[in-house]
């Protein structure tokens, strides 16, 4: 009872802190709309006419948004005030929806009106998550990000997948898809006003330089500074390294083929699909909640490739399953490693990287490791023609292992992590 008892109060400790309170509840609100504007750009699509192609079309869009500013969006994270950066973006999300919806409602909207929307959705993103993880270590105390980043990674898949996508739906199947996305500008609305509420405070802004008459450096000049760092520094370069080779090979195959999986091997439809997802949104938020209830790990490196490792591995028998609960097993494991090893990386990010680089080093996160996610879900489908589902999922299964050793050798992970300790509730902000 103790231990439960500690864990629970490490895990809702974050929320003592009134401006982190604020900050979760519009990360939350902004999440719910993201998962309406889900459903609703389906279901506005369909109504305008359009098909699989034109779906296509509209959702490439967010992603080309997202990663032609993410990088912008680091810098201008560094440079100027992250309470501002979130606030503003929030408020363009109003404007864009209200605009699309009106445009929905009178029957004027088009499908370049759908694509406009959901690049500048996309891009909104690229501005806002660099900003709030810049804020949140500005917020907490180095010793509450852990538990923090868990909620995040618990509430984030339950929002956004879920209850987001069941009202949107709920509102294009009692109304239209315009209602839906009226109900997402109001929740962006919302947003705003919590976010306002945050305390005005120096520290939530970006340092300014000791000596007032220097110039600020160039945007070119900072994306060489973060990218400089992130080359010098061992740890972040191979885990980046190791992020980008697993993304590529298992994300295709995860999103594109598995519905195969579940149609022609276990001769299901769309609900055991969705099950199938609900399994792995399961595991993402239990294995965040394991992890933000404990103590920050000593081996904090070691754990974090090895949940990446072992999390992937049995996707190497997803080709091989007979049944539907063999799979689900599969995929709440994977969705239980994959988080906790997310919850990991996350708050390591916060405590490790200096304080003024960290708007630009998460961004570059964020480019790294989905540059390659639209050539491997492009490539995953043509593959499927030469080789069996079978091997593409052991290659899946078994790359991400491979390459997470040679990351961890490579970058002395454990000689790292050992030299730097995190699991004190000292504030560390080590440098290389």
């Amino acid at each position: 009872m103790g231990r439960l008892h500690d864990s629970m109060l490490r895990l809702v400790k974050p929320f003592t802190h009134r401006d982190y309170a604020l900050l979760a509840s519009a990360l939350i609100i902004s999440t719910f709309a993201a998962g309406m504007w889900a459903v609703a750009m389906v279901y506005q699509v369909r109504r305008l006419g359009g098909g699989p192609l034109e779906l296509s079309v509209v959702a490439t869009s967010n992603a080309v948004g997202l990663l032609a500013l993410v990088l912008l969006g680091g810098i201008l994270a560094d440079r100027y005030s992250c309470r501002k950066i979130v606030i503003l973006v929030q408020l363009l999300l109003v404007l864009i929806m209200s605009v699309t919806a009106l445009l929905a409602l009178t029957g004027a909207i088009t499908l370049w009106h759908l694509m406009l929307t959901s690049f500048l959705a996309g891009a909104g993103s690229a501005f806002f998550f660099p900003a709030y993880s810049a804020l949140l270590p500005r917020i907490l105390p180095p010793k509450d990000l852990l538990a923090a980043n868990g909620l995040e990674g618990t509430v984030r898949p339950v929002v956004h997948t879920a209850l987001g996508p069941m009202v949107a739906g709920f509102l294009v199947a009692a109304i239209s898809p315009s209602h839906a996305i009226a109900g997402i500008a109001l929740c962006h609305v919302i947003a705003i006003f919590v976010l306002r509420r945050i305390a005005h405070r120096k520290e939530y802004d970006a340092p300014e330089p000791a000596d007032s008459t220097v110039v600020a450096p160039s945007v070119l000049r900072q994306l060489r500074e973060g990218v400089g760092y992130t080359m010098r520094t061992s740890w972040l370069r191979w885990t980046l390294i190791f992020s980008v080779i697993s993304v590529f090979t298992f994300i295709g195959p995860f999103e594109v083929l598995l519905p195969f999986i579940v149609s022609d091997h276990l001769g299901g439809d769309a609900k055991l699909f969705g099950y199938t997802l609900a399994f792995f949104g399961a595991g993402s938020a239990i294995g965040s909640l394991l992890i933000a209830s404990a103590k920050f790990p000593r081996r904090y490196l070691t754990l974090m490739t090895a949940c990446w490792c072992l999390g992937t591995l049995p996707l190497a028998a997803v080709g091989y399953v007979d049944a539907a609960w063999m799979l689900f097993a599969i995929l709440l494991l994977f969705g239980i490693t994959d988080s906790a090893g997310m919850v990991i990386w996350g708050t390591l990010l916060q405590r490790r990287v200096p304080k003024h680089l960290l708007g630009r080093i998460s961004s570059l996160d964020f480019f790294v490791s989905l540059a390659l996610m639209p050539l491997s879900m492009a490539v995953a489908g043509p593959l499927s023609h030469v080789l069996s589902l079978q091997s593409i999922f052991v290659i899946a299964g078994t790359a991400s292992p491979i390459f997470g050793l040679l990351a961890w050798w490579a970058g002395r992970f454990a000689r790292d992590e050992i030299e730097h300790p995190l699991h004190s509730t000292s504030e560390t902000q080590a440098s290389l």
